[in-house]
């Protein structure tokens, strides 16, 4: 994961930031809100790069930014699913020539239920023109996207690069800087909602403020958390928020250490997988760095069992398709249905990832729990794909 650009010491408080935002501009050639993302498909991949990549233009000195999880007609705020994607950086330096620096944050509100937050996305344009280095969906390699008012539209003639938006964008974030009183709010609301979860809190540096809180757990003599909530306060930012999965915490004086873990397995035996590893390092002329590496080993299993389980998931598929009713058994199979594939694909059963995606619209519409694991599945491919 790039770091993000190092922090002065007026912090931008994100959640301020997202309220001026919407209280005082539409959308604009440095803002755009959005309902939802999809990165996942191949559509909304390709539409996510566009406004990527026309905000990036259209704002050569400035910060701009997308807001996510907002009504586009009245600016309600409904919030969407944490976003855990810490290789957005990578994906953007895949398509683009010029690529911006993009940062995706999940910003809580307190008035959303804890599995939903606001996201809000940052674009910090580089030298030269940014463009498409190539073809995904409709669009074509070599494209360059500029805003028309609220709309990214395609450019192919007399491009100039235009710095029209610094003193607006200037003093909407100078409006959103943070200050005691806002740290202190930050850090009682999370005392008081995540009491339940043993909360701490831990100042580094004397400025930076995280708090956390998790259920623990002891294996082995080693401590894990699961129902996982970690914020930076000072910037109203949750870096880390997992409902299921397992992590470990290591602190000292300098930095705060997440080890996240994904459980994988087959039938009834599975075990926890180390999957990635992030570290909040603060310097002591009050900025920080984030920096996360992937370090996960995909498991290896036995190719006649997992030819076994891959027949017999595509079988639950086609019954799915044809809304034919599950026996007991592939009920039960069905739990483990997206794990299952995401193994299969780990272990060289390149047509499992298609098949994956084509579970998606049964589970959803009947099967929540299911959902849940098919979007935890799809997750761990997406980090691994752009590591």
């Amino acid at each position: 994961m790039r770091s993000p650009p190092p922090r002065g010491i007026n912090m931008i408080n994100k959640r301020l930031l997202i309220k001026n935002l919407l209280a005082h501009n539409d959308e604009n050639s440095f803002y755009d809100k959005k309902l939802r993302i999809d990165i996942g498909q191949k559509e909304g991949k390709a539409k996510f790069l566009k406004h990527i990549c026309a905000l990036s233009n259209s704002n050569p000195k400035n910060n701009s930014f997308i807001v996510i999880g907002v009504e586009d007609e009245d600016n309600t705020i409904v919030g969407v699913d944490f976003f855990d994607d810490s290789k957005i950086q990578n994906l953007i330096n895949a398509y683009f020539t010029n690529p911006p620096i993009v940062q995706y944050e999940n910003i809580p509100f307190p008035h959303l239920p804890d599995n939903k937050v606001v996201g809000l996305v940052t674009i910090r344009a580089s030298k030269g023109l940014t463009s498409l280095r190539k073809n995904i969906w409709k669009y074509y390699g070599g494209s360059v996207f500029f805003r028309d008012g609220s709309i990214s539209m395609p450019k192919v003639f007399d491009i100039e690069i235009k710095d029209v938006n610094s003193k607006i964008v200037h003093a909407i974030e100078s409006h959103a800087q943070n200050n005691i009183e806002y740290t202190l709010d930050g850090v009682f609301d999370f005392m008081t909602n995540r009491k339940d979860y043993n909360p701490q809190y831990k100042v580094f540096k004397e400025y930076f403020v995280v708090c956390w809180a998790g259920q623990e757990k002891k294996v082995d003599g080693e401590t894990f958390y699961s129902r996982v909530d970690i914020e930076l306060i000072n910037e109203q930012v949750r870096l880390f928020f997992s409902i299921f999965d397992e992590v470990s915490i290591s602190i000292d004086n300098n930095s705060f250490k997440i080890i996240e873990y994904v459980s994988l397995g087959l039938q009834d035996s599975f075990n926890y997988y180390p999957l990635e590893e992030t570290i909040i390092n603060f310097q002591d002329n009050v900025s920080y760095t984030i920096d996360s590496k992937l370090i996960f080993e995909a498991p290896q299993f036995d190719k006649k069992v997992l030819h076994h389980i891959y027949n017999n998931n595509n079988s639950i598929l086609e019954k799915l398709r044809k809304n034919i009713q599950l026996s007991q058994n592939e009920e039960k199979d069905l739990q483990n249905l997206p794990a299952t594939y995401l193994l299969c694909y780990l272990n060289l059963f390149h047509e499992a990832i298609d098949k994956l995606h084509e579970t998606k619209p049964f589970l959803k519409n009947n099967y929540p729990i299911v959902y849940y694991q098919y979007k935890e599945s799809v997750r761990i491919l997406r980090k691994i794909k752009y590591s």
